[in-house]
């Protein structure tokens, strides 16, 4: 008897590891179908950084330059994409291709994965049938962009750094530092220089409402980001960038860069000239531009030539107004666009390099006075201790 009811038991052991294993199995299954849901969710409305689609453009161009078939080249591309979300956007766009679609209707559905420029362009190379050049073409333009870009950040990380490395300074100095000063001055019983009595009054402020300092600051944030949102706020930001010294000439002339390297790539691949300016104004982000073509786009609907609206325009330099002139004489528009955007693409690069160079001592400069100055505000009543501790001497 005790051996027929050994078995049973013994059976009943062995089943339980796997069912454990089937129920921790099953977990782990649950867990990737609602993983792969987010993923899925997300990739509609996917933000892809323009870097990544600059490199999307290239490959894709590559592979059809080598005569593969557009579906294996998404499908290439699919397997090598190691960001989750954008492989889920490359696989939509295949499988909608593959029911028949064009590559152009298939990439509108992810407006934010690829920009207005990159699906006129996809428009285009159908159109013309040369697909893989005009990619190449755009994936150019990106990779310049993406450049330039790079290049103005780098230089504004050192400034930013510094800056925030001495608000902080600050800080610590005013709500931690001065306090101790402020209690040893105490004693001495006499007036203290202005300089460091209002450090004192300062650092007492902060200390009892710093929380009011913060609101303070996040409300400018919150309601600022409101205001900009707005068209007028929009205009009124877009017109004090590009006048604000220092660095508003930079802005001007990355701005200008973007237009006309925009313009010259898209009228190159055969995009109409009245589409080719809503693409430019929606890719320029600055109402500056966006004025000019809607303006341009009247003039020209009319016979008339983009030069003669430029040539009104305040914020395009005169010699931009001279190329285009040249360019739609000689019936080469678009290569004149890319040659004013090379100058200005070098301009913007000897612009980050020379205010790289003035930044680094300006920085300097501004540590020394602010840093500095809280120091010898605080040694003033020290170095006049006699005066102060009411004329010992």
């Amino acid at each position: 008897m005790a051996l027929l009811s050994s078995a049973p038991s013994g059976q009943a052991q062995s089943t339980r590891p796997d069912a454990a294993q089937k129920k921790g199995g099953g977990v782990k299954a649950a867990q990737a179908l609602a993983k792969q849901k987010a993923l899925e969710k997300k990739s509609k409305t996917y933000k892809l950084p323009l870097g990544e689609l600059a490199l999307f453009t290239q490959q894709i161009a590559s592979l059809l330059a080598a005569g593969l078939p557009l579906v294996q080249c998404l499908e290439a591309l699919q397997d090598q994409t190691e960001d989750p979300i954008f492989r889920i956007v490359i696989r939509d766009v295949r499988a909608e291709i593959s029911q028949g679609n064009s590559f152009s209707t298939a990439v509108k559905l992810f407006p934010n994965s690829f920009n207005t420029l990159f699906i006129s362009m996809v428009e285009a190379g159908e159109a013309s049938g040369g697909l893989a050049e005009i990619l190449a073409k755009v994936a150019g333009y990106f990779e310049s962009t993406v450049k330039l870009t790079k290049k103005v950040k780098s230089a504004m990380t050192y400034p930013i750094a510094v800056i925030g490395l001495a608000v902080a300074l600050v800080n610590v100095l005013l709500i931690f530092v001065i306090p101790v000063f402020a209690a040893m001055f105490k004693d001495f019983g006499a007036k203290l220089p202005a300089p460091t009595q209002f450090l004192i009054d300062l650092s007492n402020f902060m200390k009892a409402w710093w929380w009011a300092i913060g609101l303070g600051a996040y409300a400018v944030y919150f309601f600022g980001g409101k205001f900009v949102s707005t068209p007028n706020g929009r205009r009124t930001k877009d017109q004090f960038l590009v006048k604000a010294p220092i660095f508003g000439n930079l802005i001007h002339k990355i701005a200008l860069s973007r237009f006309c390297r925009t313009y010259a790539t898209l009228i190159r691949s055969g995009v109409p000239i009245l589409r080719t300016l809503e693409i430019v104004s929606s890719a320029s982000g600055k109402v500056q531009i966006e004025d000019a073509c809607e303006e341009i786009a009247k003039h020209v609907s009319q016979g008339g030539q983009v030069s003669e609206v430029l040539a009104t325009n305040e914020f395009f330099p005169p010699m931009m107004k001279h190329m285009v002139k040249a360019g739609e004489s000689t019936g080469n528009v678009d290569g004149m666009m890319n040659k004013v955007a090379d100058f200005y693409d070098v301009e913007c690069e000897a612009t980050v390099g020379a205010l790289t160079s003035l930044i680094e001592p300006m920085l300097i400069v501004f540590l020394g006075v602010v840093v500095g100055g809280i120091v010898m505000a605080m040694f003033l009543p020290i170095f006049q201790l006699g005066a102060v501790a009411g004329g010992l001497q």
